[in-house]
Parts: C-alpha cells; structure tokens; sequence
C-alpha cells in the first residue's frame, strides 16, 4: 500500500518573533524600533500576512494527506520523503534554502508578501493553493526543471546550490589558489582574488547579475570588460565581455572571478567563462583555509586546506518548481 502524499509546509520565522524573542515583549520590541526611528506597525503587519498565507495554504492541503511544518533553521535536520509536496511559504530565497535538501519533490512556491518579493520562485498566492496542491503530483503539471550547481572536494565534502557556490576567504582576506578549466586543455593560472562564484540561471537574477554588470555584461563600461581586476589581457577580456548568462533550466552555469590581482607570480587571464553540462572548473588552494558556501549561506560552509582542490560543475539533480 502507498504512503498518501505527505504536503511540507516550509517557513521561516518573522521578523516580528525575532523582534519579540530578542526583547521579551511586544511593548519592548516596540520601544527599541521607535528609538531608531521605525514604527514596529510595518514589521507586524508583515507578520499578520505570513500567518493568514500559512493558515490558508494548511486549510487548502487536502483531506487525504498528511502534512506537517518545518522552519527553515532546521532544514538541515528534516528528512523528506519521495512522496513529499513541497509548499514554500515566504521569500524567494527561502526556495533556494530548502533546494539543496530535495532530490526530485514538487516544490510550489507562495508568496506571502507580493510586491516586496520579486516572485521568481514563489510565483503563487495564498489563494492558488487549493488548485495547485491536487495537480502537484499530477502528470502533465506544468513544471519548471531548474539546474543547480554543486562543489565537491576531493576529500567527499559536497556542496550543492541553487543560485551561486563562493568559493575564497571566509573574511575580507585575499584568497590565493590555482584555478584551472577541466576541458580547456589543463590551462591552469595561480590567482589572487576576492574569490570566485559560480552560478546558474536562477542565480543570474542576483549576485551573479551584479558581477556581471559590472563586466560589461549590460552594455555598461565596467572594468571588467577588459577581463576584471584591472590588467587584464586578451583572453581575459573575451572571456569577461563574452559571458552569456544562462536561463534558469539550461544546463549551462557561469563563473566570475572578483577582484583578481596581478603581480609576477599571479595572473588575470582567467576572469569569467561558462561551464556546460560535464565541465568542471577547478581550484586548488594555495592558502591556509577558503571555505566554499552556496545561496549566501556561510554558516553552512565547506572548509577547504593547502592543497585541497574542489570542483564545480552542474549538478545532476534539478529543482522541481511548479509553474
């Protein structure tokens, strides 16, 4: 006999309980924001929204399911089954949190605050859940296959993301390595940067947008269209102005490094370039400790030592998010 489909409701707590967790009471929370100068009506009534969205997306779970709720501190510690649907209740970036933790679930993103969110992947309301949660499971539901990227070290340690991997200094330090193309005929180039961040389509909406603006990407006049970093040569400059960001389902991932230096024992050329399906980029570490972290999550950060190499390509696991 099958399990009933089991629907995962996941949130995060408001700004309003952080509020009132930190300062013990509603009075207090209000009286420490009114010193700043910010009326705590705003952080409220944003709090009163979440919990009428996650009350009517819970009366909208069929009857015939289970169901249960997961805050997204604990995501790390939640087993989720096959059968699961998953419901994001929130933000955008609370999709991209739980992403790294499915392996193939539906995922139906609802936005619980429209006009502040962006709604690229909690594209839903409140109200749209009592159709969307029946057919999430259904063959022929419009579904949108996002790609992802993961780094693995070559000590097993894996890290998988849905927007951008960082890898460099955990700190404002200067990170040093050797990077290098798998498929590019084993150029390697020994650098010295603000790091590296590797990411795909859905990620070009943020962080990776932001470097690649800077680059020229935008028909602007960035340094970075010389290749980044300032100095930097031929190839670098095809490489930086040339990037194409990808869409969210191709299978195809970016990659920038910022702030690269150059001095007689590092170099430039490397800046930015693309990444298909198979390729991997490679970065060996010529310092004491880079970590790697992935959709700005540092505290959830793989540790890297001298002499480590990690490598970053596409993952071969896709975000399943309901259209």
């Amino acid at each position: 006999m099958s399990l009933a489909p089991r629907a995962v409701l996941v949130h995060r707590t408001t700004e309003y309980d952080e509020l009132v967790a930190r300062h013990g009471t509603h009075g207090q929370a209000a009286f420490f924001l009114a010193s700043r100068g910010r009326d705590i009506g705003e952080v409220a009534e944003r709090h009163r929204r979440t919990r009428r969205a996650l009350a009517e997306v819970t009366a909208a779970i069929p009857l015939s399911w289970r169901q249960t709720r997961v805050e997204r501190a604990d995501l790390d510690r939640f087993l989720f089954a096959p059968e699961d649907v998953v419901v994001v209740v929130g933000q955008d970036g609370l999709v991209a949190n739980v992403a790294k933790y499915l392996a193939g679930q539906p995922v139906v993103g609802i936005d619980t605050d429209p006009g502040r969110n962006p709604g690229v992947l909690v594209r839903h309301r409140p109200g749209d859940a009592a159709t969307l949660l029946p057919s999430a499971l259904a063959a022929g539901t419009g579904v949108d296959e996002l790609t992802m990227v993961e780094a693995v070290a070559d000590d097993t340690q894996r890290l998988v993301a849905l927007n951008e991997i960082y890898l460099g200094a955990a700190g404002h330090q200067t990170a040093r390595y050797r990077l290098g193309l798998e498929d590019d005929g084993g150029v390697v180039e020994a650098q010295a940067s603000s790091g590296v961040l590797v990411g795909t389509g859905t990620g070009a909406t943020g962080w990776i947008r932001s470097v690649w603006q800077e680059r020229g990407g935008d028909g602007g006049r960035g340094e970075g269209r010389r290749g980044g970093g300032g100095g930097g040569d031929e190839g670098g400059g095809r490489r930086g102005a040339g990037v194409r960001l990808p869409g969210p389902t191709e299978e195809r991932l970016v990659w920038f490094v910022r702030e690269a230096w150059p001095s007689p024992a590092t170099g430039t050329s490397l800046v930015a370039g693309e990444l298909a399906a198979g390729g991997w980029l490679a970065l060996t570490v010529e310092c004491e400790r880079l970590i790697a972290f992935g959709d700005g999550i540092e505290s959830d950060a793989v540790e890297l030592t001298w002499g480590q190499t990690v490598r970053v390509g596409v993952w071969g696991e896709r975000l399943r998010l309901v259209g």
